[in-house]
């Protein structure tokens, strides 16, 4: 599944896609008083932070938001969960993520509840429980100009890798960045690029016109390595070292070390594994 009209952003390696691959809000139905169902061509399943939930515009209908001037319809986002108050016909979590706090709502649905008789006393299930991390899909809500977000049964669900808290709040950013910096190689952070190339010359790169100091100490190689990145059309996903030697005919471990050079100095970060990187400044 694809993240909507985010470029060629595609679904995590976490899940991130959402229940029944699509943040529970896929299938057509009903959400109890969480408004009208609604059907869409096309799904749009976007990382946020909770800061961004809060600061979303609000749509003239009061019931569409907006973040980064985007339309956003469903969402997903990783924080703790703080409290849990459980009514008769929801269950109201209180998340933190460190950027703000927000309610999520989980209506009840019989039908669901039916069909797994055993959910909530299988032992074998990891349970939601307070001061706990969480993955959450839903809508973003407005009511009594009070936000919440809405949810489906299976719309919240326990956090099992810790690595998922970080990983959400690095794709979060990049998907925010790709709204208000352009996607890599694109008209705003690459069209200058594009036209001027980028040119070492002694401790500098030429960036679209402008030049940026690299630390000095830096390596030939970690230079050379800088340069390809920078250079090199690409995805949010940046580029694997594989590739990286193979353009600048360099040798594997020559290209792993360089990157550890680059990475210990903060000019580069991991995306996909270790052995794929992308620049930080192309955001």
């Amino acid at each position: 599944m694809e993240y909507g009209n985010y470029g060629n952003y595609s679904t995590t390696s976490y899940g991130a896609q959402g229940p029944a691959g699509g943040g529970g809000f896929v299938n057509s139905g009903s959400q109890e008083n969480a408004g009208p169902s609604k059907t869409y061509g096309k799904d749009s399943l976007r990382p946020v932070t909770i800061k961004q939930i809060n600061e979303a515009e609000s749509g003239s209908d009061g019931d569409s938001f907006k973040i980064d001037g985007a339309d956003m319809m469903q969402l997903t986002f990783v924080a703790q969960i703080q409290n849990i108050s459980r009514q008769a016909v929801n269950t109201i979590y209180k998340l933190d993520d460190g950027t703000g706090s927000v309610e999520v709502k989980q209506w009840i649905d019989p039908d669901a509840a039916a069909a797994n008789p055993g959910d909530d006393t299988n032992p074998s299930k990891p349970k939601l429980v307070e001061n706990t991390y969480a993955r959450v899909f839903g809508m973003l809500k407005s009511f009594g100009n009070k936000r919440h977000v809405g949810v489906k049964t299976g719309g919240i669900r326990p956090i099992a890798d810790f690595n998922e808290v970080q990983y959400h709040l690095l794709e979060a950013t990049a998907v925010h960045l790709y709204f208000t910096k352009g996607p890599l190689g694109g008209a705003k952070g690459g069209e200058a690029g594009q036209t001027n190339g980028a040119q070492t010359n002694g401790g500098d790169v030429s960036m679209g016109g402008t030049k940026k100091m690299l630390p000095a100490g830096l390596s030939a190689a970690a230079r050379r390595v800088y340069q390809c990145l920078q250079s090199t059309p690409q995805t949010n996903e940046g580029l694997h070292m594989q590739e990286i030697a193979g353009k600048l005919g360099m040798d594997m471990a020559n290209v792993g070390k360089a990157g550890d050079e680059l990475l210990n100095h903060g000019l580069l970060y991991t995306t996909m594994d270790d052995n794929t990187w992308a620049l930080l400044d192309d955001f």
